[in-house]
């Protein structure tokens, strides 16, 4: 598995794309259509888009990620259906409100396929897990086991809890199926930085 690796420019449109597609969904209340000229972000391609609020001298609390691993529309399509339901559906967090959004920092994962792999597979720091048993699935993404420090039996009793799992089912149970994937992860943060 490797990364995809779209390079800054690319990054930069995605982002821009995101950003105007909440601008313009808040004006309308309707999800917009932004296009883009290139070739490249209009392949289809599964992608989560993640919001942080960002209210300096607090840390960056999450504030919606919303993602799908299907690649049935364009990449900018994606973003954009990704960007709205993060601040308007997770089902953790109320609605974002107009008003908030120049206090949010947009942070968008690409996704590679999944595979079909074992406990042992698991790179952290290279892989997301997405983890199904009966009608129960969790997917949590790459940087979040970087981002607290966890090794990869942590990171596999999490995404065990966020599939509404025991932590340790990914150790016990029979019909528990873990798949990875690599992901391009980028973010204005990272840009403004």
């Amino acid at each position: 598995m490797h990364a995809l690796n779209y390079d800054a420019a690319q990054q930069a449109e995605l982002l821009r794309i995101a950003r105007r597609s909440l601008e313009l969904y808040f004006e309308s209340g309707r999800r917009p259509e932004v296009e883009t000229a290139d070739p490249a972000l209009q392949q289809p391609r599964g992608a989560f888009v993640t919001l942080h609020r960002v209210v300096p001298p607090a840390p960056p609390a999450l504030r919606g990620c919303i993602g799908t691993f299907e690649a049935r529309e364009s990449l900018n399509a994606t973003v954009t259906r990704m960007a709205i339901a993060a601040a308007t559906t997770d089902p953790r967090f109320p609605p974002v409100s107009a008003e908030e959004l120049p206090q949010l920092s947009i942070e968008i994962s690409v996704l590679s396929p999944r595979r079909q792999a074992a406990a042992g597979d698991v790179e952290v720091g290279r892989h997301g897990i997405y983890i199904s048993a009966g009608a129960r699935r969790g997917v949590l993404l790459p940087q979040v086991a970087v981002e607290h420090g966890w090794d990869r039996a942590t990171f596999l009793d999490h995404t065990c809890r966020k599939a509404g799992l025991p932590p340790d089912a990914w150790r016990s149970r029979d019909d528990l199926r873990i798949e990875v994937f690599t992901a391009d992860v980028f973010g204005e943060r990272e840009r403004a930085g």
